[in-house]
């Protein structure tokens, strides 16, 4: 029954695993999915035969809510979170409520179906190194996604650059494709400095990557005059250090304020 779980086969299993209404079984000999329940060949075949045929991995209504439960719970935008959140506590059409918010959000939808791909694709991964096991193999390994490309599709990066006599400003957006500023980061240079004044995104964008996608802007066109980039981080947005320091970013200062009472 050693089968290769190669591309094309595993969109099939992705294919039918959300399927409720059959029975489905993996024919490893040519390397395709029957339905054992609505197959005119049922009773030609011996679908005891393990060698040749297995049954692909079940994904039930219960494995979808805990993945959408999963997905909302990792999404940094507070607005989204919330939508998705009160969509899961309904007592009924929790499916349809999730995905009527997600249609408000298209930039959101996409990443869901993505991460969506990518977690059926694990559990059809941990069914396959099972079998694998069974067979005396050494498991397969998943390769890592990258979400940054699916922001791109959906928004523009607009550059502006203003010269001056001891330095420039450039400013550089992202806008929908509707038009409209999602985001923003404006830099200046000043005695071969390149110094981040403003990074903004609008609320319903955050949670995106397009705050780390602007960053990576400016240090290439740092990187270009080959000055440095410093940026004055208030504490609030602390959890972004962590793209900072991806970045090459050091700490150099730390500022403190007393608050009189």
């Amino acid at each position: 029954m050693r089968f290769d779980l190669d591309n094309i086969l595993l969109d099939q299993i992705l294919f039918y695993m959300e399927n409720q209404e059959g029975d489905f079984f993996l024919d490893t000999h040519e390397r395709h999915i029957i339905d054992i329940l609505n197959n005119d060949c049922m009773n030609k075949l011996n679908f005891n035969d393990h060698e040749r045929f297995t049954s692909i991995p079940r994904w039930l209504p219960n494995d979808g809510y805990r993945l959408m439960e999963k997905f909302a719970a990792t999404l940094k935008n507070p607005v989204v979170r919330h939508e998705l959140a009160e969509a899961l506590n309904r007592n009924r059409g929790v499916f349809r409520a999730f995905r009527n918010v997600l249609d408000h959000y298209p930039e959101v939808e996409k990443i869901w179906f993505s991460y969506k791909e990518k977690e059926m694709k694990k559990a059809i991964l941990l069914w396959y190194n099972a079998l694998r096991e069974e067979w005396g193999l050494e498991p397969v390994g998943e390769e890592p996604e990258d979400t940054s490309s699916l922001v791109l599709e959906d928004f523009f990066i607009k550059c502006d650059e203003t010269e001056s006599a001891d330095g420039f400003t450039i400013i550089f957006t992202a806008q929908t494709s509707k038009g409209d500023d999602a985001a923003s980061i404006k830099a200046s240079k000043k005695n071969e400095i390149l110094n981040i004044d403003c990074l903004d995104v609008k609320q319903e964008y955050r949670g995106l990557g397009l705050g780390k996608i602007l960053l990576s802007k400016i240090i290439e066109k740092a990187d270009m005059q080959k000055i440095d980039v410093t940026l004055e981080l208030p504490f609030e947005f602390d959890y972004f250090s962590r793209s900072l320091y991806l970045e090459n970013f050091k700490p150099v200062f730390q500022k403190f304020k007393r608050i009189f009472h």
